[in-house]
């Protein structure tokens, strides 16, 4: 029974109750209903969602004096969350706010409909000015209220900025209306760029987002205060309760939800197309860079990659390592401070910045400050490691250790000592950051969740970047390197996958750039490798016949444990750590796209004399004999090990003598077996002579003992450096809107809507 438009004693009652909340109009409206009146009743859906959006409009151009006009934009703004998912998931109504109304002219008053502006677009510019309306969502500039309120259309917004921080100085009062009206509004925001949700992942990442694509344009004059507020409310919030322990049990804060809010615009806002470049502009006197070119058309996106000013940096970094250092300050006063919850968010935050702003990625590794982002990464990464839900958290954890490990600095920087006892469940060690680093790394591959397979190369080549930098490895993370080597090089692992191998590779790549670059310091690595000599006596002797292939693969059979524990004296974890908990059976969790392998999110560049880099990807190689030992790697030698390698006629996999051979042949044995051949003489008459089973004593010999000349021609560096790919854009959508759908609980906005971005299990 459709009901006039003119109606407005029976639309008003929807939008004119006074004091409802967000949660009232989820109980109030039922999913159920709101499918029923999309089916059998599309008119009346139509007209109540044009009526909304009118409402807004016209609160937006009238600047929201009254109370009474305060609570109808509220609730027109819940009704919208509420109704908006219902019109995403159904294919015939998704274009319906991208049609223009007859009679909504661009003008008031105007009735030419060439001139109506989408129903999409109107909604988004009336948010955006709604989110700038003085006694409404920003303090108001006027002292007294007599008849002089302040015209919403001649405003500056620049002037009302939400939070001192970037590009703006002032710091307003903190208000709690204010703060809980902005955050409805964000919802709504949220709500209208899910339409994301609702499509499947697209085969290339170039699928745009119309809703970001126009809130994110010049169309917006907000754009900039908006970024602006959203960047600086985020990174100024000290969730600490101004270190005042336990405060946060007395008052209640309403801040949090509004930066978790801001958090989660704000990386969906940041949605970005690699294909297009970010700008690295020169140094002007503004916050943002006003250098040549003019960079991607998403403003968030632009300006986000023209910062540039190091107090700007540095207030983002200091905002981003606070929050992600909060769940580790909660140990040592239990309950002491308020734990946040938007983590994941802030990595994808920090992820973009690093991806879009190379000056700021400079900027983090250039002091030991980097290593603030790196503790509370490992911290999650270890405390995940178990828990099939906080897969895609470690990921995107990985990605960034990835991306940061491209840089030489963030090696140097890792010989820093780590001091800081944030208890984890980790063997007790005493070393740098670069021995946390790898005791963690180890930890999550022999004790990690199955799923987390994918990511071992990525683990193992974030080790390779930074080994060539590490000045002197712990006896227990040397421990740790040696026992991954050994479980990743016995016959039934290596013949048992296509691509197991390349650990192998990885592993003897680390080893080979810390003896030749760093022997000096790293006695205890070379003693480990001189203990555990017979790994790589047989690694050299691997069998390729095929009678030894099988029985090994028979071995695997009664062996299905991935990796043994038992050969890693795993020695006492830090004091007032947990081991890290499996999934909460029932636990809700996104399911992800697959990432890209690692031959795709790196690309390989070679460190020349002086340092630089230079890439090694499109060049063919002329003379496989000069190429470095780590050549073996994914690319053309990966199709021809394809080759090589027989799938049955069940599509299952084998291994064949041809391929065993044509990996073995590469493997870069020459430098540790040299090694083996000048040392274990010598630390054997040691031995012998002194009648030594004391290990600080061939350790004080292995300290003073040199190679010089006695090695291989040092190899060239090889560094594998991230790099931006659709996949990778693709993976972190669906990563981040998948994050996003079950942060939003309450009210649960997208639960039980028929999303097809990724799927919704229970584990």
């Amino acid at each position: 029974m459709p009901v006039e438009a003119t109606d407005d004693a029976f639309w008003d009652q929807f939008w004119a109750d006074t004091a409802t909340s967000v949660q009232d109009v989820f109980a109030l409206v039922p999913a159920a209903e709101i499918r029923a009146v999309r089916e059998e009743s599309p008119s009346n859906l139509a007209t109540l969602c044009y009526k909304a959006v009118e409402k807004l409009v016209q609160g937006a151009e009238s600047g929201c004096h009254s109370e009474k006009e305060k609570q109808i934009v509220l609730n027109c703004s819940r009704l919208l969350t509420r109704v908006l998912p219902y019109i995403f998931e159904d294919p015939d109504w998704r274009g319906f706010f991208w049609s223009t109304v007859p009679g909504a002219g661009r003008g008031a008053g105007e009735d030419d409909d060439e001139n109506a502006r989408p129903l999409a677009e109107s909604l988004l510019l009336a948010v955006a000015d709604l989110l700038f309306c003085p006694d409404f969502t920003v303090q108001s500039h006027r002292r007294s209220t007599v008849d002089s309120a302040e015209d919403i259309h001649s405003l500056d917004s620049c002037e009302y900025i939400w939070e001192a921080g970037v590009g703006f100085a002032h710091s307003p009062q903190p208000n709690y209306n204010h703060d809980m009206n902005r955050m409805e509004l964000l919802k709504l925001l949220l709500t209208c760029f899910s339409e994301a949700m609702y499509l499947p992942p697209a085969p290339d990442s170039s699928s745009v987002n119309p809703w970001v694509q126009f809130f994110c344009s010049t169309e917006n004059r907000h754009a900039l205060p908006l970024f602006t507020s959203l960047l600086n409310t985020v990174c100024a919030y000290d969730p600490v309760g101004y270190g005042i322990p336990y405060n946060h049990l007395l008052f209640s804060d309403h801040r949090e939800p509004l930066v978790e809010e801001a958090a989660q615009v704000l990386i969906v806002s940041l949605d970005h197309d690699c294909a297009t470049p970010t700008v690295d502009g020169t140094t002007t006197g503004t916050a943002m860079d006003d250098a040549d070119p003019p960079g991607p058309e998403n403003l968030f996106v632009n300006y986000l990659s023209r910062i540039h000013r190091e107090e700007d940096f540095q207030f983002i970094l200091k905002g981003i390592a606070r929050l992600l250092s909060n769940p580790l300050l909660q140990t040592y006063l239990p309950n002491s401070t308020k734990k946040i919850q938007f983590h994941q968010e802030l990595l994808v935050l920090f992820w973009k910045l690093c991806d879009f702003n190379k000056k700021f990625l400079f900027f983090v590794l250039k002091s030991s400050d980097v290593l603030d982002i790196l503790v509370p990464i490992l911290y999650f990464l270890n405390d995940a490691r178990a828990d099939q839900s906080r897969v895609g958290l470690m990921h995107i954890g990985v990605f960034i250790l990835l991306l940061l490990s491209g840089e030489r600095n963030f090696g140097v920087r890792l010989n820093k000592p780590y001091s800081v006892r944030v208890p984890m469940d980790i063997p007790v060690f005493t070393g740098t950051h670069a021995d946390l680093l790898i005791v963690v790394f180890h930890k999550i591959i022999t004790s990690g969740h199955q799923r987390l397979q994918p990511l071992f190369d990525c683990l193992l080549t974030i080790v390779v970047n930074v080994s060539p930098y590490l000045k002197s490895l712990s006896m227990v993370a040397a421990n740790k390197l040696l026992h991954l080597l050994e479980a990743f090089s016995t016959t039934w692992f290596l013949f048992s996958a296509a691509q197991n191998h390349h650990l192998v590779f990885f592993l003897l790549e680390v080893f080979n750039n810390i003896i030749q670059y760093q022997f000096d310091g790293n006695s205890n690595l070379v003693y480990a490798i001189i203990r555990k000599r017979g790994v790589f006596h047989q690694l050299a002797n691997l069998p390729t016949d095929p009678p030894a292939i099988h029985k090994a693969l028979q071995r695997r059979r009664r062996a299905p444990e991935a990796l043994s524990r038992t050969s890693s004296q795993e020695g006492v974890s830090m004091e007032g750590s947990h081991p890290a908990a499996p999934a909460e059976p029932g636990t809700l969790k996104a399911s992800l796209v697959a990432t890209p392998g690692i031959e795709k999110l790196t690309e390989k560049s070679q460190v020349s004399e002086d340092g630089t880099l230079r890439s090694l990807e499109p060049a063919p190689q002329q003379n496989s004999a000069e190429c470095s030992p780590a050549s073996e790697e994914p690319s053309q030698a990966w199709r021809e090990q394809r080759r090589l390698s027989s799938a049955s006629a069940s599509g299952q996999w084998s291994p064949t003598s041809e391929w065993v051979l044509s990996w073995k042949s590469k493997l870069p044995l020459q430098t540790i077996m040299r090694l083996l051949q000048v040392l274990v003489p010598q630390v054997e008459k040691i031995c012998i002579d002194k009648g030594l089973t004391d290990e600080s004593e061939i350790l004080r010999f292995l300290q003073h003992g040199t190679l010089v000349g006695l090695l291989p021609v040092p190899h060239p560096i090889l560094i594998r450096k991230y790099q931006a790919s659709s996949g990778a854009a693709r993976w972190l959508r669906t990563y981040l809107w998948g994050a996003i759908y079950l942060r939003n609980v309450d009210p649960p906005v997208w639960y039980d809507t028929d999303v097809k971005l990724f799927e919704i299990q229970r584990v």
